[in-house]
């Protein structure tokens, strides 16, 4: 049975565990972001081969099978090859590698090994802090104490960060202040405190830190989505 590219299965069919097999027919039909990332409002939808429940793109996980035989992970969605699909999360990829239905899916010829959630949470992270990277590069992020406080009075602001080890009344001095500010415009300023600032300073290349502030702009936008998929996925 064919994969299903519209937003929902026809009535009466189940969409197949499996996607089309043409190199690069997930670009053309599954719509992207400009970060890069499934645009639930194009985008089709898919069904996990673990809970047997059909999702948006944007809520799943692809995998194919590597030339070596074994289950990759392609969390761009971008690889050629049949592609079987699993919620963003870690404990339904469990789930699916209990039921063995990477084999079911893919007939028998693909191999899970054991350190596959292992990998998609490190691709997952990467991902998020090449897009930090990114931004930073872009001039989208300011960084200390007292430029992250001019930034959200500017009121320019899309993302407000904490390293994880960050003090609680630093933190939520700033974070008063991204509400105060958010309420006032009508909108909510994104927070994330989940990386640790060694990962931040290597992302920024910068040292020690602790605050950052990302304006309003794509890269940021592509960022908030990456982190909003790796802290899915590491939600018990």
């Amino acid at each position: 049975m064919d994969a299903v590219t519209d937003e929902t299965a026809p009535h009466g069919a189940e969409p197949a565990d499996i996607d089309t097999d043409a190199a690069g027919a997930d670009q053309a039909d599954v719509g992207l972001t400009d970060a890069g990332l499934p645009d639930a409002g194009r985008a089709p939808t898919r069904l996990c081969i673990a809970s047997r429940t059909v999702r948006p793109v944007d809520e799943l996980l692809r995998f194919v099978v590597a030339p070596d035989g074994t289950v990759v992970p392609d969390i761009h969605a971008r690889l050629p090859g049949r592609g079987a699909w699993v919620t963003a999360r870690h404990a339904v990829l469990a789930e699916a590698l209990k039921r063995k239905a990477f084999s079911r899916a893919f007939k028998g010829k693909g191999r899970a090994e054991p350190g596959l959630s292992d990998m998609v949470g490190q691709l997952l992270e990467k991902d998020a802090l090449a897009s930090l990277a990114l931004a930073k590069k872009a001039g989208q992020v300011v960084t200390g104490n007292a430029k992250v406080i001019e930034a959200l009075q500017s009121g320019k602001v899309a993302v407000l960060m904490h390293a994880s080890e960050a003090a609680p009344d630093g933190a939520g001095k700033l974070d008063a202040l991204a509400r105060r500010i958010g309420e006032a415009a009508g909108r909510e300023i994104a927070r994330i405190d989940s990386l640790p600032g060694t990962q931040l300073d290597l992302a920024l290349g910068r040292a020690n830190v602790v605050h950052a502030a990302l304006l309003a702009h794509p890269t940021s936008a592509g960022f908030l989505a990456r982190m909003k998929r790796l802290e899915g996925w590491r939600a018990e």
